[in-house]
């Protein structure tokens, strides 16, 4: 960060510790004291840094107490939505693949509807755990349309990036997506490969991705440790690409579907 003030370093470098869990959400900060003699800098700087990281739902404090890490930054945008590794590597986190289960089996309607293929043809379901430096954070269910199916399977079970290594087989491009995106509980299987408690809530993604040529590549029902991710959107008034939806058969909940490209 050459040429930034110093407070805005030592901003970025409590980034970096929280995001590394040195400063864990619940945990308490240093004291100004403390941080301003770690830093050779005054509290004033100190007060500053810390104050950038409060505006953005870091930290917060009660008058009188130290400053408590609310969040991390494990935000993952909709650019990144596409590879998990991408968003691991924009943290500077290694991402982590695991198949637990692959088989060929029919489209159901829906899964032909949603990759515009006919009812019955062959499809390929992978299940995946993923995580970050080894903890498991994503259990993804895919369904790959049967155009690709071949070229998914050739890849190694542990690939910490199928995104990623499709391009480099086959020179394909994800190029858009759909995501909705909704809360659901932690039934029994997913429970048990996140090691969490059955009943925990889980943030769901589905997704379809499609070419350039707008062909659908991929279906896909993700879940993740509500503890392990948060989504940013970035809107205007002039582009807005995130809509809400109401649930059918629901009175309360909502779900929100964002489009990128």
């Amino acid at each position: 960060m050459a040429g930034a003030a110093r407070h805005e370093q030592i901003a970025d470098e409590l980034r970096r510790a929280i995001d590394a869990q040195e400063y864990p959400v619940g945990a308490r900060l240093p004291s100004e004291a403390e941080l301003a003699s770690r830093y050779g800098v005054s509290r004033g700087t100190v007060r500053q840094a810390v104050s950038a990281l409060t505006a953005e739902g870091l930290i917060g404090s009660r008058q009188g107490a130290r400053r408590v890490v609310l969040a991390s930054r494990r935000s993952q945008s909709f650019a990144e939505l596409r590879s998990f590794a991408q968003w691991a590597g924009a943290m500077g986190r290694a991402a982590t693949g695991e198949v637990v289960a692959a088989e060929r089996r029919p489209a159901t309607a829906e899964e032909a509807a949603r990759l515009h293929l006919r009812t019955g043809a062959d499809v390929l379901h992978v299940l995946r755990v993923r995580g970050l430096d080894g903890e498991r954070v994503l259990v993804e269910r895919t369904v790959y349309a049967d155009w690709i199916a071949d070229a998914v399977e050739r890849i190694a079970p542990d690939c910490p990036s199928v995104t990623r290594q499709l391009y480099q087989d086959t020179g394909l491009v994800f190029a858009y997506g759909e995501h909705i995106i909704d809360a659901v509980a932690a039934g029994t299987r997913d429970a048990d490969l996140l090691g969490v408690r059955r009943g925990s809530p889980l943030l769901r993604v589905r997704r379809v991705t499609t070419t350039h040529e707008g062909r659908p590549v991929e279906c896909s029902d993700d879940r993740y440790r509500a503890d392990a991710v948060s989504f940013a959107i970035h809107n205007s008034i002039g582009s807005n690409p995130l809509t809400r939806r109401h649930r059918p058969g629901r009175t309360g909940p909502v779900s929100w579907q964002a489009t990128e490209a």
